[in-house]
């Protein structure tokens, strides 16, 4: 299975923020639509970054409070790993193991597809091995 199947099941809606945006704001738009991580853009839309629930607890363990009113540029992850909507789905469960990330945008020609976290594989290939097991018992039980 590719990555692609699961953008159709969970949509391709991205949250996203200027760069130019509080760490603050970046808390309360992470908050209000219950997500882990939010794509960082410039003015022109590129995805420059990613800022992460734990980038931003590890930059209130340095900073404390006073991190609430950074730009979120400090912050974020500037090494955004990206992925493809045909890149195979235990490949990117390798890719987010090895680099110890939880969210991939997927991009296809510079234009971005979506964002998928390390829940939406986990819930897809639990449906999947669901799914085999399921017809493993009726292929026995029809034999």
């Amino acid at each position: 299975m590719h990555v692609e199947r699961i953008l159709a099941l969970k949509g391709n809606d991205v949250i996203s923020l200027a760069i130019n945006e509080t760490i603050g704001r970046a808390i309360d738009v992470l908050s209000e639509n219950r997500i882990g991580a939010i794509l960082i853009r410039d003015d022109d839309g590129f995805v420059r970054g990613v800022l992460s629930e734990r980038d931003i607890v590890r930059g209130l363990g340095q900073m404390g409070a006073r991190c609430m009113d950074m730009s979120v540029a400090e912050l974020m992850t500037r090494d955004v790993v990206f992925c493809g909507p045909e890149d195979d789905i235990d490949t990117i469960m390798a890719v987010m193991t090895e680099r110890r990330i939880r969210h991939l945008p997927v991009m296809r020609d510079n234009q971005l597809l979506g964002i998928i976290s390390i829940g939406d594989v986990v819930k897809f290939r639990i449906e999947e091995i669901e799914t085999e097991a399921a017809a493993m018992r009726q292929y026995i039980a029809t034999a």
